[in-house]
């Protein structure tokens, strides 16, 4: 309903970029910039400031900007005061999540949401939590769910439920009889670690310098970004690893890895993290309720 030079614009603004935007709105480059012009030809002025391949807005460019938030925001109350007066809960949500949560905990929730709101679409991006964090602040996803603290004080930040991370190793491994493995003795054996900008990486470093040992003290074998790869790699007896309880239950049930607490433990928020000033849809808002209840549910039956 919005002028559509007016959309096209404001995508290309805010990502300063008309490549991104293309992608973004699904449409191509040329056909991007043609809508730009026109909006600078009805204006009789220049929006952007075009040099050395990097894009800027004018003076006049940062006004129309400004009204164009301003514009949307209230299209998007009119949307949801109109949906929400007939019921309809429909539009497409972009959900990004780091790697722990899009394999294990997001599948049943959001299959349930769609169970109850067939016409809300549901896209999800997987990153690593510094890669979802980074496409929340663009506005490249509408939402995300992520592993570990976030310092953006411009998101918005809300702790879902907590999660624990275990030392796992493999059976008849000198350490799967122990209850409880100090953080000082898992440095004694090769260790399978996460890449870098994980949220459990993270996590584990800050519990480990917290208790005194330094990351370089770690006789770290691999690194790997991949969930089952690490656990495949402590199963065939490359290494031990620190992961989170809540990837290994077909393992644990299984006999193929043990699962053991270490001293201090770990634990660490699974969060929703979004913009302040996010357009919302009345279809985000249901999600994030349905989300909050549903992590709940869960803490309350661990």
């Amino acid at each position: 309903m919005a002028d559509r030079r007016l959309q096209v614009f404001h995508t290309v603004a805010r990502l300063l970029s008309f490549t991104k935007a293309a992608e973004e709105l699904h449409m191509t480059q040329p056909a991007v910039t043609f809508q730009v012009r026109q909006l600078e030809e009805q204006f009789n002025t220049r929006l952007f400031d075009r040099t050395h391949n990097r894009i800027s807005l004018t003076d006049a460019g940062e006004k129309v900007y400004e009204y164009a938030e301003r514009i949307f925001q209230l299209y998007n109350e009119m949307d949801n005061s109109v949906r929400e007066l007939t019921g309809d809960i429909s539009g497409v949500l972009i959900i990004g999540a780091s790697t722990t949560i899009a394999e294990y905990m997001l599948p049943v929730l959001l299959g349930d949401f769609k169970a109850k709101n067939p016409e809300v679409t549901i896209r999800l991006k997987v990153a690593n939590t510094d890669g979802i964090v980074s496409a929340v602040e663009n506005n490249e996803i509408d939402l995300g769910v992520v592993e570990a603290p976030v310092n953006n004080k411009n998101l918005v930040v809300e702790e879902c439920r907590t999660d624990q991370l275990v030392l796992i190793v493999p059976p008849g491994h000198e350490l799967a009889n122990e209850k409880l493995v100090p953080m000082s003795k898992i440095i004694e054996y090769p260790f399978i670690c996460r890449e870098e900008g994980s949220g459990t990486r993270e996590v584990m470093i800050e519990s480990m310098l917290e208790a005194g040992i330094n990351q370089a003290d770690m006789r770290i074998a691999m690194e790997l970004g991949n969930l089952e790869a690490i656990k495949g790699a402590v199963e065939s007896g490359m290494g031990i690893s620190i992961i989170s309880r809540a990837t290994v239950e077909k393992e644990l049930k299984l006999g193929t890895l043990v699962a053991i607490e270490v001293d201090p433990p770990i634990n660490r928020p699974f969060s929703f993290v979004h913009q302040k000033q996010k357009f919302k849809a009345r279809a985000m808002d249901e999600l994030l309720a349905f989300a909050r209840n549903y992590c709940k549910e869960q803490q309350t039956d661990q």
